[in-house]
């Protein structure tokens, strides 16, 4: 029989979801050591299939740095130095003396137990799970590469693994000529050049207090790798027992859903029109209220001039303004203490001053007074979390002062988000036509309200529509894969992680269980966070910066525009 030869995209296929089978099965088995069978096993398909995320992965002389910081930020500070790992479920630990430790990217409640032990609460479902986890194999796969370029072919440590290991017990380096030659060492353990080591280590400084700098990170990766190997003293992750019980039966997200249409129902806005949308806490906020609430100047701008001059580090406190202004004047915020880690703003729009709105979303006054739609802004969701939150959100309210339950006026869903572009750039703006599910047989197709002509008219910013794919995890993506969905009949333009969820949700409540009018309007658009198939332009490459607002404020003014006018 001829031999059939895999394409490396259909090999990265398998590679992902062999790795979600075997983390699926070790969540249900509820621990592995990552030096057993188990966890070497996500390590060689981690390796085999080389995410761009984490750039030189696979070079076994070459800690990957750009990666490294990319984790660190999303998990809590201290993780290098911990053996035990314990993936816990919301069981009161916020109530006991432990410090609670919030990854500067990720926000999940994280406690020091002792000086071996982590807890990471995870409240947002399994594609929470799925990414820490990914992250530790990551950490893991360079503990390794520290271990074997700190020790000779006898196991015993080099000189350069004795001087870091001073420099850390010591407290670090403060004389600048001693930094340098700290460099140096630093260099020979990481398998990066003295300039690579040097901005390495600037980057980490940059987010000092989140993270312990990466002298300690690399030391404390290396020594509990060397004490697993040499001093039998294994890595231990493992999940509590309520985690593996209440994940998947939406426990956060049915009391958040519930708080937010508990405010609707008792301040008599359940029956007006209302839309949704879930986005920042910032865009539509400062779009409805910035000229109102600073005045002077600002009247005379336009929506955009007005966002930029906001952004300004001198204009930084203008901020804190129009918030309290915002709170005084029809907004109203939904702080988050349920778990699910998403806040959620409500706008009267009865309760503006609609003739202080920026032309470009000024509807037309009469007929906005007597709509008086009512606007529900929720924060990101993460991965699956976004089905979970959809879907408690849109089915009917019940309250024991109702006869019946009572289900919302919704009239319209957007979604805007950050995405990885396949075509563009950094900044550019993406518009699907369609989810398709990473992994299984389930793509939804729908009638997005949104089109690339609805941003024809904006400078500087390229526009490109057809189908988005929704990925079990970005940190699992590599260039052949991607590849295939630009360069197939498939047509994706970019990726992201909540927009099958999402519309999986839509579906549900308005054609199925009809919780919802059947002739919703839905909206999706999502602006270019990074571009996966360019190198140096991974999410592992920085932030967007200033570059993001420009593409996050013309979404948001379509969006109203739309809701408004």
């Amino acid at each position: 029989m001829k031999h059939i030869q895999l394409s490396r995209a259909q090999e990265s296929r398998g590679a992902i979801e062999r790795i979600y089978v075997a983390m699926r099965h070790l969540f249900i088995r509820g621990y592995y050591k990552p030096s057993g069978a188990s966890g070497q096993s996500l390590i060689d398909e981690l390796i085999a299939l080389r995410p761009e995320i984490y750039g030189s992965i696979d070079d076994p002389t070459k800690v990957e740095l750009d990666g490294l910081a990319y984790v660190i930020d999303r998990l809590p500070k201290g993780i290098e130095e911990t053996r035990f790992i314990k993936l816990v479920s919301e069981e009161g630990y916020e109530q006991a003396n432990f410090k609670k430790i919030i990854p500067a990217a990720r926000r999940r409640n994280c406690y020091r137990i002792d000086k071996e032990q982590m807890f990471i609460e995870v409240t947002r479902g399994k594609s929470e799970i799925y990414d820490i986890l990914t992250h530790l194999t990551f950490l893991y796969i360079q503990a390794e590469k520290i271990m074997r370029q700190s020790l000779n072919e006898k196991g015993q440590p080099l000189r350069e693994w004795k001087k870091l290991e001073e420099i850390v017990l010591n407290g670090g380096t403060h004389d600048p000529e001693a930094e340098e030659v700290a460099f140096t060492y630093l260099s020979t353990i990481l398998g990066r050049t003295y300039e690579e080591t040097r901005t390495a280590h600037h980057r980490f400084q940059k987010n000092e207090g989140h993270n312990n700098g990466l002298f300690h990170i690399v030391y404390w990766l290396g020594k509990l790798a060397i004490d697993e190997t040499f001093n039998d003293e294994p890595r231990h992750i493992s999940f509590s027992p309520a985690l593996r019980t209440r994940i998947g039966h939406h426990i956060y997200g049915e009391r958040w859903a519930n708080r937010i249409k508990q405010y609707l129902h008792e301040n008599g806005l359940m029956d007006r029109e209302i839309h949704i949308i879930s986005a920042n806490l910032h865009s539509v906020m400062n779009s409805l209220y910035f000229k109102e609430a600073l005045g002077g100047g600002y009247k005379k701008l336009s929506l955009l001039d007005g966002i930029q001059e906001l952004t300004r580090d001198k204009n930084r406190p203008l901020g804190d303004k129009i918030l309290h202004y915002a709170l005084d004047h029809g907004m109203h915020m939904i702080r988050e203490n349920t778990g699910t880690n998403i806040a959620v703003q409500i706008f009267d729009t009865d309760k503006i001053d609609l003739k202080q709105l920026p032309e470009e979303i000024k509807g037309d006054l009469k007929g906005l007074k007597s709509r008086k739609p009512v606007i529900v802004v929720m924060d990101y969701a993460f991965g699956e979390q976004a089905f979970e939150t959809m879907d408690e959100l849109l089915k009917p309210y019940k309250h024991p002062s109702l006869e019946k339950p009572h289900c919302m006026n919704v009239h319209s869903i957007s979604v805007m988000g950050k995405a990885g572009i396949l075509y563009g750039g950094k900044g550019d703006i993406m518009i699907p036509s369609s989810h398709i599910f990473e992994g299984t047989a389930d793509n939804y197709p729908f009638d997005n309200d949104f089109s690339k002509e609805d941003f024809a008219d904006i400078e500087d910013l390229n526009t490109y529509e057809g189908s988005m794919i929704t990925v079990l995890g970005t940190s699992l993506q590599n260039k052949d894969i991607l590849e295939y969905f630009k360069e197939s009949s498939w047509n994706s333009v970019g990726l992201e992680m909540e927009g099958a969820h999402y519309q999986k949700a839509i579906q549900g409540a308005s054609r199925i269980r009809t919780n919802i009018r059947k002739d919703v309007i839905v909206r999706y658009a999502y602006y270019a966070s990074d571009n996966p198939l360019e190198t140096g332009s991974t999410l592992a490459s920085g932030s967007l910066g200033n570059m993001g607002v420009k593409p996050t404020y013309v979404i948001t003014q379509k969006i109203l525009e739309k809701i408004l006018k």
